[in-house]
């Protein structure tokens, strides 16, 4: 008997958003399943039997197991997709190439400058974050805005999985990077575009503002730390330092 689609998850990770946002766009019924990475629950031996990379998102449907979101994305529009839910994964070949152009930039390029940026700080125990990491992921914000030029979506004039995946990203990576209105006007447009999307706020901002309050409270509750070392060596010696400029937001990661 078929059964409902399964997706191992967090909400946090801007991966696990892109498959929620595109099970969205295709009214397709997940069952979720969380997974606490920092607890270790990805490298267990029932999930390594699912995936030995152990990494999230995961998808399971019926007997079909997939990990990684790009092309869990690609998968449920090919199974599901029908009518003008089609366009979003295109079947012409070269349109459908546009689209995988489109996602392996998100998958090569901008996801992991976000990941540069923010995993010290969900891992390390970093208390700020870099200037030059923040301003190489917003080198990539420039792909975006060319592709932008020939259409409303990345890749025309229709809604595809590449945006659904890529604005995961660019939600989070605005975070603490921002876009420059005067250098990426058409990049601004394409997210308000995106957050219009009447699925969008469940199936990203959700996820993406528990991201944003943990990853601020972690910064802040370190940079009180390192203001307090400051106090106590001017107590001490009467001069204090502090080294390192930053951007002090970030986001949290899952790898997928």
């Amino acid at each position: 008997m078929s059964r409902k689609p399964v997706l191992y998850y967090t909400p946090r990770s801007p991966p696990c958003r892109s498959v929620l946002l595109t099970a969205a766009a295709l009214d397709v019924d997940l069952e979720l399943r969380l997974v606490n990475v920092k607890a270790g629950e990805n490298r267990t031996p029932e999930f390594l039997k699912l995936n030995p990379q152990h990494t999230i998102p995961v998808l399971e449907d019926n007997g079909n197991v997939l990990s990684d979101s790009h092309l869990i994305c690609g998968y449920l529009a090919d199974k599901y997709g029908n009518g003008s839910a089609d366009s979003l994964y295109p079947k012409d070949p070269a349109q459908r190439r546009l689209v995988d152009a489109s996602l392996y930039y998100d998958c090569g390029h901008l996801f992991p400058r976000v990941r540069f940026v923010v995993e010290p700080v969900i891992y390390f125990g970093v208390g700020e974050i870099p200037e030059d990491r923040v301003a190489y992921l917003q080198k990539a914000y420039d792909g975006l805005e060319h592709c932008l030029a020939t259409g409303p979506y990345l890749t025309g004039s229709h809604l595809t999985i590449a945006d659904l995946c890529s604005i995961a990203s660019v939600s989070t990576a605005q975070e603490f990077a921002p876009i420059e209105a005067d250098k990426y006007p058409k990049l601004i447009d394409w997210v308000k575009r995106l957050q219009a999307l009447p699925y969008y706020q469940k199936n990203n901002q959700e996820g993406l503002d528990l991201l944003v309050n943990l990853v601020k409270g972690l910064l802040a509750e370190r940079q009180q730390g390192m203001d307090g070392h400051t106090i106590g060596a001017n107590d001490s010696h009467g001069k204090g330092t502090r080294t390192g400029k930053g951007t002090e937001i970030g986001t949290e990661t899952e790898t997928g």
